[in-house]
């Protein structure tokens, strides 16, 4: 699996990093890192557009970094 970074503006707090790291992990993404002060989910997935899905259906809109 591939390191995909992800740039989510909307994430403001640790409420924020709680809820994406729980949906994702829901999911079934166990790698997923959070750095709020730089507005990123870094997740290890082959399918980056379910990622994106999913964080958007949680409220949290995002795009691919790069």
């Amino acid at each position: 699996m591939t390191k995909t970074v992800f740039v989510v503006p909307d994430m403001s707090c640790e409420h924020c990093v709680r809820r994406i790291t729980q949906v994702l992990s829901d999911a079934g993404y166990g790698d997923v890192e959070v750095l709020l002060s730089e507005k990123l989910v870094k997740v290890s997935t082959d399918k980056p557009e379910e990622v994106m899905e999913i964080l958007e259906d949680a409220g949290y809109p995002a795009s691919i970094k790069g």
